[in-house]
């Protein structure tokens, strides 16, 4: 279900409450870093006052209900942002992070093989072909449960591929009251030495990325060639969040791994529906 960026926040959370996840795609605007109280950065590209406002607004949401949440590119900056954390305004490295959507693979990520991003997409690469699906559509019959219904901030989203996957991902706010975290991730956050972890290809179109990593977040994936943060997961075993610096759904029509996240999403969007309907069978 998108949502204009154009609506007012009471209209929002009437649409919202009967969405079961939240995906926040990727957007040419950068965070205002005045909201992480760091000086503006001379490339830091001009905010998106209505995106940041609806983010917002879906994040406290999905927080505060347990909604799953899954972010591409500026969706894990604006969730990092979110949760406290602050951001590498530009990065300065040899690796190109700026490839853009010409460049279906602009470098490596390295996931911490422990993470659920890592039992997400060898799942999704290890799928039988006969149980693999060139959209991110579940597949007729692989569920008996009501499609899960998922909002999406609606103009933002500017990298849609030829088969758009946010129209085939089903038919169809913790917030105040914690403070911004001033030291870099623990090396306890930090992946398993090169060699040891999950290493998959993706595409590249961003030039900020997670620095302080927010609250109740975890690293799960950096590029190893100069470690800039490349994923991270909620650390609450009971809530799927998930955020992805690259663009899973250029590469839907070729690749498992990507529609996997998709198909993760929902699947987490199902689940909290099971467990909701139990607790009113039960009550």
């Amino acid at each position: 279900m998108p949502i204009s960026l154009d609506q007012a926040p009471a209209e929002v959370m009437k649409l919202i409450a009967g969405c079961d996840a939240v995906l926040l795609p990727g957007s040419k605007a950068d965070v205002n870093p005045e909201i992480y109280a760091r000086p503006q950065h001379k490339k830091t590209a001009p905010a998106d006052p209505k995106r940041h406002t609806l983010d917002e607004l879906l994040l406290q949401d999905a927080y505060t209900m347990r909604k799953p949440i899954l972010c591409i590119c500026y969706g894990l900056q604006t969730l990092n942002v979110h949760r406290t954390g602050t951001l590498l305004q530009h990065i300065e490295s040899a690796v190109n992070h700026e490839a853009g959507r010409k460049v279906p693979i602009a470098h490596k990520v390295e996931v911490d093989p422990g993470s659920k991003l890592a039992e997400i997409v060898t799942s999704g690469a290890k799928a039988p072909l006969s149980q693999q699906s060139s959209s991110p559509r579940l597949k007729p019959g692989a569920s008996t449960d009501p499609p899960a219904s998922v909002v999406i901030p609606a103009s933002s989203f500017h990298d849609q591929t030829a088969t758009d996957p946010v129209s085939n991902l089903g038919p169809s706010m913790e917030g105040p009251g914690f403070s911004r975290a001033e030291t870099p991730a623990t090396d306890s956050q930090a992946l398993a030495p090169e060699g040891t972890g999950l290493v998959i290809p993706v595409n590249s179109s961003h030039h900020q990325s997670a620095e302080v990593v927010g609250d109740g977040l975890r690293v799960v994936a950096r590029c190893p060639d100069d470690g800039i943060v490349e994923a991270l997961e909620g650390t609450s075993p009971d809530h799927f969040v998930l955020a992805v610096q690259w663009h899973p759904e250029r590469s839907v029509e070729d690749d498992e791994p990507s529609r996997a996240i998709f198909r993760a999403l929902i699947e987490a969007a199902r689940e909290r529906n099971r467990k909701l309907a139990g607790k009113f069978e039960s009550a």
